[in-house]
């Protein structure tokens, strides 16, 4: 009986190089399997956890002292303390915050330098609460129009701070694996009374919990 070789040539080059071919193509093929198969598994995985990102909550700011001079100086003074609620809303997944950093801005310009929040963990459903102080240190100068703004803002009675949350988060699944670093930026807009809505009629020495009050606790925006 005749051999025939895959190629349809005799001839034990073509059959060894025939044979190569379809080496390389189920080598191929298991790879791709192996990719897909891998893929499916995390769609899986995916759809059986739902990770969901953190919520925050802005539950209160205090603000001991908010004052600018302009035309005179665009230095800004201040020092608040924010007091800053995160719950963790998944079942089977943990969040590791890394590097987390809390600032306050005002129309879109910082106004404090960033305060670093500890290392923390949340298990399953946790919550966690920072009540981080938040000071201008001196480095703080705004623009003409914003130091203008801010002082008509508080003779009107009411100046609108964000309260910002910038870090890193982590994913922790089961009891070892953990997820690389995502980017974490919270907003938590905040509305201050000022002297009882009576705003400042340009005195720029007013502070204190009683001069400057926090109207209502709010959820944030929280991006991940």
């Amino acid at each position: 009986m005749a051999i025939k070789d895959c190629g349809g040539h005799k001839g034990g080059g073509s059959a060894c190089q025939c044979h190569r071919e379809k080496l390389y193509r189920k080598l191929c093929g298991a790879a791709l399997a192996f990719v897909l198969l891998a893929l499916f598994v995390i769609l899986i995985v995916y759809l059986v956890l739902r990770p969901h990102k953190p919520q925050f909550y802005l539950q209160d700011l205090a603000v001991l002292c908010l004052n600018v001079t302009p035309p005179a100086s665009a230095y800004l003074f201040t020092t608040m303390q924010a007091t800053v609620a995160a719950r963790n809303p998944n079942g089977r997944i943990g969040v590791y915050y890394d590097s987390t950093d809390v600032y306050a801005q005002y129309k879109g310009a910082p106004i404090t330098v960033p305060t670093r929040l500890p290392v923390a963990y949340q298990g399953h459903r946790d919550q966690s609460v920072w009540s981080p102080y938040l000071r201008s240190m001196d480095n703080v100068v705004l623009s003409p129009e914003l130091a203008v703004s801010l002082a008509q803002d508080e003779t009107a009675g009411y100046v609108l701070i964000d309260i910002r949350v910038d870090g890193l988060v982590r994913w922790k699944v089961g009891t070892s694996w953990i997820s690389g670093h995502y980017h974490l930026k919270v907003n938590c807009p905040a509305l201050i009374r000022v002297n009882e809505g009576k705003g400042s009629y340009g005195a720029t020495t007013g502070g204190g919990i009683e001069y400057f009050r926090f109207q209502q606790a709010a959820a944030c925006n929280v991006d991940v």
